[in-house]
């Protein structure tokens, strides 16, 4: 039986990867999507979303589904420094008049299944062990097993890494680390429910920055982000996660800590212990990288699910380029990363 050969195959179905392969479904590309993990899975994300992010939502005409699910529509930020707080109502700007902070699962589950009914083929519960190289070292397709442990093959002119910051697509293509900045900061939180949430706030305290996300379900993401090392020596002290981030809010945004007296933790303590600070070369001969695989930063931007849908529209521009021939595949995507390299330093994109 003849090997079908795809135009694209994209590994990794969450942000980044089920963007890209519903943007190249819907300029007509053959795509292949696929993750291990069997839908709808968690990750370990904060997920409030830049207003980028949701005008990228909105423009895709994927809003009102993230707003159907039960993730309420944010319309305020409270910035409280030393004490003093200050709100600020969101802006009509863009097409859209606010935020929103959903559930990792319930988002990717929405985009996904958004690139499926556009006509991607995503195949969950798929491990992809690495890339296929020809004698050139041109990346021709993945190989892998799905989750009953059957050997899977797929070819395609394109390999999209969007396996995340382990990224086995990046490894076995040789993607080099061009930019290391180590990592020195924790990014940890947890979820909360059984009172009000109003909106956004976010608590600037010496070595550290808290915040509030609602999200699904009546609850809210409640994170800090701080020096790693105190968040060790907090728990240490503490004995616990739990503890140790009681004690940490308590300290760093006392307010937020005796209102959740009131309320109840719904979730362990989880997050990052050393967010780490890198880019990767993004592009080579038959393959390139988006998401976390291509780069990752501090949470604390608060911007990495909106890059990831900035970064998903710019290669599958890039890739429809080079597939149609307008444009050299090299011009292509050495266009998509500098284009990736230029809106990352600027943090307000």
């Amino acid at each position: 039986m003849p090997t079908v050969r795809h135009d694209v195959v994209v590994v990794g179905a969450r942000a980044a990867g089920a963007a890209t392969a519903l943007l190249l479904a819907r300029l007509g590309y053959d795509a292949v999507l696929v993750d291990r993990a069997i839908f709808p899975a968690d990750t370990v994300s904060t997920h409030q979303l830049a207003r980028a992010g949701v005008v990228q939502l909105h423009r895709w005409g994927l809003l009102r589904a993230v707003l159907d699910s039960g993730a309420p529509a944010i319309r305020q930020v409270t910035f409280t420094v030393e004490g003093e707080p200050t709100t600020r109502a969101i802006k009509h700007k863009a097409g859209v008049d606010l935020l929103v902070a959903p559930r990792r699962y319930i988002l990717d589950t929405i985009v996904a299944e958004a690139a499926a009914s556009a006509g991607v083929d995503v195949r969950f519960g798929t491990t992809i062990g690495g890339v296929h190289l020809d004698d050139t070292g041109r990346a021709t397709g993945v190989y892998g097993h799905d989750s009953a442990g059957a050997r899977v093959e797929i070819d395609a002119q394109y390999v999209v890494g969007a396996d995340g910051l382990g990224s086995r697509v990046a490894r076995s293509v040789g993607a080099e680390i061009i930019e290391d900045r180590g990592g020195a900061s924790a990014a940890q939180y947890a979820y909360f429910g059984g009172i009000p949430w109003t909106g956004i706030e976010l608590t600037v305290a010496d070595r550290a920055l808290t915040g509030v996300f609602p999200t699904n379900d009546g609850q809210a993401c409640i994170w800090i982000c701080s020096p790693s090392v105190d968040v060790r020596d907090g728990r240490r002290r503490a004995g616990s996660r739990a503890d140790a981030f009681t004690a940490q809010l308590g300290s760093t945004a006392p307010e937020l800590a005796e209102r959740l007296r009131s309320a109840v933790r719904t979730s362990a303590v989880t997050g990052m212990l050393r967010a780490p600070n890198f880019v990767r070369r993004a592009q080579g001969p038959g393959w390139a990288l988006v998401g976390d695989a291509g780069y990752h930063r501090d949470p604390i931007t608060g911007h990495g699910l909106s890059d990831a849908y900035r970064d998903a529209e710019l290669l599958a521009v890039a890739l429809d380029q080079a597939l149609r021939g307008e444009t050299s595949e090299t011009a292509a995507l050495v266009g998509y990363q500098r284009q990736r390299d230029e809106a990352l330093r600027d943090i307000s994109t």
